[in-house]
């Protein structure tokens, strides 16, 4: 159908039986389902199949059959889950997810700051931060690194801005994980930690 042969007008039911033709092209549907849908259709299969063993079964026997299923799933749930959870642990709280140098994130946390994007301007500046430890030889560069390893190693490092840097951590952690807002005099703490850093 060529674009022009498109009525411009559609009434409710028109409309309606337009999408159901154009989401039936077999473009947006896939045949084949995925590994996890295929693994999740075998267990119900054989689930299936235990529970109509079952019925001819004694009554303990039954019960130990489905108590046993009911173990498993809770295991592969578990272990899925924990999995995830492992995962989303070790990227929480990483500072960088580029390279710049400490002069580019002090100048992207001021652009966000005048632009009212505080949370932003909080993590650039932490990141600022940073870079100036590893740009001075204080953090040795490393990728991963999360803002509660930064406050222990920096703090070990310059014992003097050990509680500065756990409260510029701290302050990161409760904005970008929190859920708390950033506020602009939580910025100028940051930025007065930067300066003491660079002083």
């Amino acid at each position: 159908m060529a674009v022009s042969d498109v009525p411009v007008d559609l009434d409710r039911d028109e409309a309606r039986e337009a999408a159901a033709r154009e989401l039936s092209n077999p473009a947006y549907v896939s045949g084949d389902p995925n590994p996890l849908e295929r693994a999740l259709e075998w267990v119900l299969d054989r689930l299936g199949e235990l529970l109509a063993g079952a019925a001819g079964m004694s009554g303990i026997t039954a019960i130990t059959i489905l108590v046993v299923v009911a173990v498993i799933i809770v295991i592969v749930i578990r272990l899925r889950a924990g999995r995830t959870a492992g995962s989303a642990r070790s990227r929480r709280g990483e500072v960088f997810d580029a390279v710049l140098t400490a002069a580019e994130h002090r100048a992207a946390a001021e652009r966000a700051a005048a632009a009212g994007d505080l949370a932003e301007a909080v993590r650039e500046r932490f990141r600022a931060v940073v870079r100036e430890l590893e740009q001075r030889g204080v953090l040795d560069p490393r990728a991963g690194r999360t803002v509660d390893e930064v406050a222990i190693e920096a703090g070990q490092a310059l014992p003097v801005l050990a509680a500065d840097l756990r409260g510029a951590a701290v302050q990161f952690d409760d904005v970008w994980y929190g859920g708390r807002p950033a506020t602009e005099q939580g910025y100028r703490q940051l930025v007065a930690v930067d300066d003491r850093v660079r002083g």
